[in-house]
């Protein structure tokens, strides 16, 4: 009895992220040394799809990967320092980046765009250069800007594959989750909430109405609640006091997708989450990549499933999000075509 419950207990230690069967998959992490990529490196190399991972930043990589791989996991670490990019992106299946700097207080996503925008674009033309095929999620903000400077880098080089081109959107659904268990008195694992547009501001469009316990909400909890999700991280910013943003729920939410991916690669059925992609939902109206729900396959993204209904209160929250993810995503193209 004791020997079945030790062998139950390292199965639900090794499976933090998965269940499914083990598949051979090396990932990487641009970015590795800083508030995200720390513990993102340390939850991938939790989860058992993980079967190698490749740590780089300009500084502190080689240590982050030689502390986290005494974790007594069955994946190889191997950490590279600024001048050997190519050597970590050498094989790889799946590209985690989380690269840049942190918000401030009082800074927007927006404010970051000059510096985070040209360390992305720079990794992206490494990506195309050494691992062309690979899928490639993005954490670092504004994501809304990001993805299409990855996507404008990788169409020059003429390697971009929509389906494998993703905007990390998931700390907003992970947010909502959280949340809306917290005003129902419920658990989040039984408060799913779909969350569409992009991820910054009024451009993140909580559907709480397609949701049981979200379509029940008095309309002054309605609208604090999507403020919050709105919002959320200007909480974290406040309460770090210029020390940092929201990395440590979003190195969990980076690892939640990623883990989504990797079991979608795997073949598992039914894998579908929010993120942003290139999308024809809005193509009509000049907005070429949306977030809503996508599903997850061999391919990357297997389909990409329209909205739903939407209550009008929903739909003033589109609205207003629209104009602001069509200048954020723009903003992104221009910067690589200048």
């Amino acid at each position: 009895m004791l020997a079945r419950s030790a062998v139950r207990a390292a199965l639900t230690n090794s499976r933090s992220f998965s269940s499914s069967a083990a598949r051979q998959t090396k990932v990487a992490v641009l970015g590795a040394g800083g508030g995200i990529g720390q513990p993102l490196s340390l939850l991938l190399k939790t989860n058992p799809l993980v079967t190698s991972l490749s740590l780089y930043d300009i500084r502190g990589a080689p240590g982050v990967a030689a502390d986290v791989s005494h974790v007594d996991t069955a994946s190889e670490v191997n950490g590279y320092p600024a001048d050997q990019l190519d050597q970590a992106l050498e094989g790889v299946e799946v590209v985690v980046i989380p690269a840049g700097v942190p918000r401030k207080p009082g800074m927007t996503r927006d404010d970051l765009f000059n510096t985070n925008a040209s360390i992305v674009r720079d990794l992206a033309a490494a990506v195309a250069r050494v691992s062309p095929q690979a899928h490639v999620l993005i954490i670092s903000n504004p994501v809304n800007s990001t993805v299409p400077i990855v996507a404008s880098v990788l169409e020059k080089a003429g390697v971009f594959d929509p389906r494998r081109l993703f905007g990390v959107t998931t700390l907003d659904v992970v947010r909502a989750r959280r949340f809306l268990a917290g005003v129902t008195n419920n658990h989040p694992k039984d408060t799913g909430v779909t969350v569409v547009g992009g991820h910054s501001g009024k451009t993140i469009v909580p559907l709480l109405s397609q949701t049981a316990y979200g379509k029940g909400l008095d309309q002054e909890t309605w609208s604090k609640l999507v403020y919050r999700i709105q919002f959320g991280g200007d909480e974290v910013v406040k309460a770090k006091d210029g020390a940092g943003s929201a990395t440590l729920s979003m190195a969990y939410a980076g690892a939640k997708f990623t883990d989504a991916l990797l079991r979608g690669l795997k073949g598992e059925k039914g894998v579908v989450t929010p993120t942003f992609v290139k999308s024809d939902l809005f193509a009509d109206q000049g907005i070429d990549f949306f977030s809503s729900n996508v599903e997850l396959g061999p391919n990357g993204v297997e389909k990409i499933h329209p909205l739903g209904p939407i209550s009008a209160e929903e739909q003033k929250l589109l609205d207003e999000c629209l104009p602001d993810l069509k200048k954020n995503i723009e903003k992104g193209k221009n910067f690589v075509a200048n």
